[in-house]
């Protein structure tokens, strides 16, 4: 199962991981000084981005 994990970093600012099932992390997020404004990005992630594009920006490779 896919899960986030908030945390505090040691500059005391809350922090999430986006975990898969496998238990290996997907991403991690930037530090917020509020437990709530982490809380409220991962609402906005888990509501706003079921259908997101993927924008490869890489060159082709021939």
């Amino acid at each position: 199962m896919y899960k986030f994990e908030v945390y505090k970093d040691k500059a005391g600012e809350f922090r999430f991981r986006f975990k898969a099932s496998n238990g290996e992390t997907m991403f991690l997020s930037e530090g917020y000084k509020a437990k709530a404004s982490a809380m409220s990005a991962i609402e906005s992630i888990k509501k706003n981005t079921p259908g997101a594009d993927v924008v490869d920006q890489t060159k082709a490779e021939a």
